[in-house]
């Protein structure tokens, strides 16, 4: 009979993956890294198969480890929301909320959402960590993160999220960033701007295999052109201060548009189908109050976005 496998080496190797290094998960798990990897090695032992492959800038899990860490998190996150659960029966009330944003929504949703459930549990611990999607799934199922907001650009897809929930929060329509010399930019006030009337620019996105990137090669191959993208930035502010200077045109959010000087760059919609990014939040099958809570303050912020204000 196969033994069963230990919850606490299961614990450290979910954790090395997480931390992507042996020496950083030591350091979150304080412990020692040879005590770690002395861990591993036993894990190893017992599933007579190597689980990590050591590289000079960290560890990347082996096929057998991918599989393995994918049964960890849910099994962890199992066993917090038990323990979560138990307290709930005891009566005890929720006292941490870990939340995973990418930067757009961490300035323009989280601030408000989180002031406000601040104020509602003023002895709650409440913790922001900054996660660019498609990362932060897997942490949300071990439940070292109770919710994740992400988004998803036209194009990709979905990301498979087993026994997680994904709540819709706000539609991020994409406009067209134009210098304000731009031949073009007289248009941006009118009916919007077809892809086919760009062929000849100079993009600027993010780098192959970067969301914004993927996006912008899918919506110009249906428009039947190849995009000439000069220059990469997976910074927005720095996508807007290159556009400004005359060197290209780009596809950006409108909710990073919010604070953007509109007499340094002309914005226009791309008329037709009006493409958008989904800002979703995703948390746990059973969310505890905290997050249910949360997810309300949320959608109010997210309103006061959609109706062209701030939250």
């Amino acid at each position: 009979m196969a033994r069963e496998l230990d919850v606490n080496r299961l614990r450290v190797l979910v954790e090395v993956a997480h931390a992507g290094s042996i020496a950083e998960a030591a350091r979150t798990l304080a412990f020692t890294p040879s005590a770690l990897s002395q861990q591993i090695a036993k894990l190893e032992a017992e599933l007579g198969a190597r689980l990590l492959e050591r590289r000079p800038g960290g560890v990347v899990l082996t096929p057998v480890g991918a599989v393995l860490v994918e049964h960890g998190e849910r099994v962890i996150g199992e066993l917090r929301q038990a323990r979560a659960a138990v307290d709930t029966a005891l009566g005890v009330q929720p006292r941490h909320l870990a939340l995973g944003s990418f930067a757009t929504a961490a300035q323009t949703l989280v601030p408000a959402a989180l002031a406000e459930l601040k104020s509602r549990y003023p002895d709650a611990e409440l913790s922001l960590v900054d996660i660019e999607p498609p990362d932060g799934y897997g942490l949300v199922t071990s439940g070292d993160l109770d919710a994740l907001i992400t988004h998803r650009y036209p194009g990709l897809p979905q990301v498979p999220h087993p026994g997680l929930e994904r709540r819709p929060l706000l539609a991020d329509p994409l406009r067209l960033v134009l210098p304000p010399s731009h031949q073009l930019a007289r248009d941006t006030e009118r009916d919007g701007i077809t892809l086919d009337r760009l062929t000849d620019e100079t993009w600027i996105s993010g780098a192959p295999g970067i969301p914004n990137r993927v996006c912008l090669q899918h919506l110009t191959h249906q428009a039947k052109f190849e995009p000439r993208v000069a220059y990469e930035s997976a910074d927005y502010h720095v996508i807007l201060a290159l556009v400004a200077a005359g060197l290209g045109i780009a596809l950006v959010p409108e909710s990073v548009l919010a604070d953007t000087d509109r007499s340094r760059v002309a914005v226009s919609a791309l008329r037709g189908p009006t493409p958008a990014r989904e800002i979703s939040m995703v948390h746990r099958r059973r969310p505890s109050e905290l997050v249910r809570e949360l997810t309300e303050f949320l959608h109010t912020a997210a309103e006061v976005v959609r109706g062209g204000g701030r939250s």
